[in-house]
């Protein structure tokens, strides 16, 4: 079916490659593994080779290799990278694009999807440095096998230990299967962050989303084959690749900015969290403090799903999809059933952000998908994991009408 590169590294969880690798093979996948120098130290080449019947990847610099540069030759015949265990080490230098060995220059030369299941101590996986490292990767677009709770090889008890091999090869058949995505060529408008409203030039009001769901939601749609326009509100966080990155500050922007972008596009994601109100009358000068107490006046933003749902071609064909997110304090699902309908759209995403592992600030969310179809539970997981979700049952929707054409 598909030739995957099996990327192993060194940590003890390397034995369990083998087992990974047999697993890839029963769902009908060639494999060509690619060791590390320290992953050789852990598994024997000669054992997959032997598994995979093709020759064990350890070098660069083997003799007659240059003369088909080969990292450039397997980048673009494979059709998954997949790197089981994935060091702290590894995912440092694809994050920072240094490419050492074989393994490192085959992840900048290809353009195949990425998936990753680290391994690794509970207290280095738990560090900033490797934090941002993931956070780097998942921007661009690369998938995870978070790694699960017990036993570590350095006898501690916690997170860190490599996923189980079934799990790893169910995450990747699920990736093979998307590349066949019915978003692929489609045109899809996401917006993300939040909006900030000017009291004065230096005051304003905002909220606390980060923009990670939104980020999370482009790079898994760029990564499906879609043409992506990612709206951004105000954050600090690195942007995923996309074809056109649009920044905008105000809800005012935001709206001219998708009602624009909206016009050839198949699917329109809200996930920002745009302001409700803003300052009906925001001061060019800094407002002086006073021994009194301050009084705003604010007036309505522009409803930006209300104005999409109502486009000529949205009214007339169903074009652009349209999906919301309900940020709730409490019975979101209910509020949630209420707006999709409200404002006639055709999905929305239910977010009850007073949880402590899902919402605003935090790497996790937890989320119901609510259509006319029904409804979805999304349990706590990683915010990538959430939007492949949220872009899976999309999927389904366009592929049960088939009525949403390519717009060219």
């Amino acid at each position: 079916m598909s030739l995957i590169a099996l990327g192993v590294t060194g940590g003890i969880g390397a034995y369990k490659a083998i087992e990974v690798c047999r697993g890839l093979q029963k769902h009908g996948h060639d494999v060509v593994a690619v060791m590390t120098r320290s992953a050789a130290r852990f598994v024997g080449p000669v054992t997959f080779e032997a598994i995979t019947r093709r020759p064990v990847i350890t070098s660069q610099w083997k003799p007659g290799m240059n003369a088909d540069i080969e990292h450039v030759a397997i980048a673009d015949s494979i059709a998954l990278l997949l790197v089981t265990p994935c060091t702290a080490n590894v995912i440092g230098k694809f994050a920072h694009g240094i490419a050492d060995d074989f393994l490192s220059s085959l992840y900048l030369a290809t353009r195949a999807p990425v998936l990753l299941a680290p391994a690794m101590n509970s207290n280095m996986l738990a560090h900033d440095a490797v934090q941002r490292n993931l956070q780097t990767l998942a921007a661009r677009g690369v998938r995870f096998v978070d790694p699960g709770e017990g036993y570590l090889a350095c006898g501690w008890i916690g997170k860190g230990r490599l996923a189980e091999p079934a799990e790893i090869v169910a995450a990747a058949a699920a990736m093979l299967a998307s590349v066949d995505s019915t978003l692929r060529g489609r045109r899809v408008v996401v917006t993300a962050g939040p909006t900030y409203e000017d009291i004065d030039p230096v005051r304003y009001l905002g909220n606390r989303s980060s923009g990670r769901m939104g980020f999370a939601l482009a790079a898994e749609a760029q990564r499906r084959g879609a043409q992506v326009t990612l709206v951004a509100g105000p954050t600090t966080l690195e942007p995923p690749a996309a074809e056109e990155i649009v920044r905008v500050r105000s809800a005012a922007e935001m709206h001219a900015a998708v009602m624009r972008t909206a016009a050839r596009a198949d699917l329109v994601i809200m996930a920002a969290a745009v302001a409700d109100y803003t300052p009906a009358d925001p001061a060019s000068r800094k407002v002086a403090k006073t021994d009194g107490p301050m009084t705003l006046t604010l007036q309505r933003t522009p409803d930006i799903l209300g104005d999409l749902a109502r486009l000529p071609s949205r009214v007339s064909s169903g074009v652009p999809m349209l999906v919301g997110f309900a940020a709730e304090t409490g019975d979101a699902d209910a509020r949630a059933r209420e707006k999709r309908v409200r404002k006639g759209i055709d999905m929305i995403v239910a977010n009850d952000v007073s949880r402590a592992d899902a919402g605003f600030e935090v790497a996790t969310n937890a989320v119901t998908l609510i259509d006319v179809e029904g409804e979805r539970t999304v349990p706590p997981q990683s915010k990538e994991r959430v939007a492949a979700a949220i872009l899976d049952r999309v999927e389904q929707l366009i592929g049960a009408r088939l009525a949403a054409p390519v717009r060219t």
